[in-house]
């Protein structure tokens, strides 16, 4: 089976556009693949996480993926920092990135402007850290979206750098991968771009919420006047509201709402509702299973135990070999 490997980064809560975006796709992958989904605890120091908050968000993450569907018999399901070989070969493949295409990153430039008072060098060579995540395992196909394409390149440069300058065609070329046929856009609350942590706490709707919370949520959400003429363009606000019920909503609910557009008979406090409700059924059962696992400390301890370990058989013989490769020897 060919490997593929993914990981999300630990910075709090799973929400509807984590699940429809990736995870869902994951529950499916690890029947026919060779799946490595790990939680990027590493990746997260970036923004200086309290000992607290990298702790208690990592289990967040452990907790979701299994409450989602990820089995930890079919896939390997790690935390990044109980690998340690992936920091050993971050720390080789640093050795030959240059500045000057670390600086041309785009995420890169985008932090620099939002944050400019946290540049900071693991910033500089996270397109370097996520190719050690890839190449560890020699993984060829990596479910990406669009935001991480470029970084997907560069891991497929830094790797077919390394087989050059030692003259061996040690790590394969990897690759963006969509398991679905189809991706899927789960947009956020307020009115504009796609659902995510750091837009705010009422732009996403997270797996976890209860239904109150996802009402208040839904209701709140950013809509305009109404259709003044038949069949009009709908505005971007309206138009993410309809593509998160098309989500998670039967398709004769999405048909029906859609003609009472067209007709402008729409009355989005109806439309809310029903949104909220069938977000709410969508959820439900992972909710359900998140509370469940949530309460055994004795199972997430053996989860994230027997992960490391498949995690770091097939690390240390790519760090193994790597290192006969480099020309380290032991007297």
């Amino acid at each position: 089976m060919e490997t593929v490997v993914s990981g999300i980064r630990s910075t709090g809560k799973l929400h509807l556009g984590n699940f429809y975006g990736a995870v869902k796709n994951f529950v499916q992958m690890q029947h026919e693949y060779n799946c490595y989904f790990f939680i990027a605890d590493y990746h997260s120091l970036t923004t200086h996480p309290t000992p607290a908050d990298l702790h208690g968000n990592v289990r967040q993450v452990l907790v979701e993926y299994l409450a989602a569907g990820i089995d930890p018999e079919k896939a390997t399901i790690y935390v990044q920092s109980d690998v340690p070989e992936i920091a050993e070969l971050y720390l080789y493949l640093n050795m030959n990135a240059y500045k000057g295409e670390l600086e041309r990153s785009t995420s890169f430039k985008d932090k620099v402007r939002a944050h400019p008072d946290n540049i900071n060098a693991g910033l500089l060579t996270y397109p370097v850290l996520m190719a050690a995540d890839i190449l560890i395992h020699k993984a060829t196909k990596v479910p990406v979206g669009k935001d991480q394409e470029q970084h997907l390149e560069m891991s497929r440069t830094f790797g077919n750098r390394f087989n050059r300058l030692y003259n061996n065609e040690y790590f394969p070329e990897p690759y963006a991968f969509s398991f679905s046929e189809k991706l899927v856009k789960v947009p956020g609350l307020d009115g504009k771009g796609k659902m995510g942590k750091s837009e705010g706490e009422g732009n996403a709707v997270y797996l976890s919420d209860e239904p109150e919370v996802i009402r208040k949520k839904v209701m709140r959400a950013v809509t305009d006047a109404g259709p003044t003429e038949e069949n009009q363009p709908k505005a971007e606000a309206i138009q993410n509201l309809f593509d998160l019920l098309k989500v998670v909503s039967a398709p004769d609910t999405y048909s029906h709402f859609e003609s009472l557009y067209n007709s402008c008979q729409i009355r989005y406090g109806d439309f809310k509702k029903q949104l909220a409700e069938d977000m709410i059924l969508a959820t439900a059962p992972i909710r359900e299973k998140i509370r469940e696992i949530d309460g055994d400390d004795t199972y997430l301890r053996q989860v994230a135990r027997f992960g490391a370990i498949k995690a770091r058989e097939s690390a240390a013989k790519t760090i193994r070999q790597v290192r006969e490769i480099i020309g380290f020897k032991s007297f």
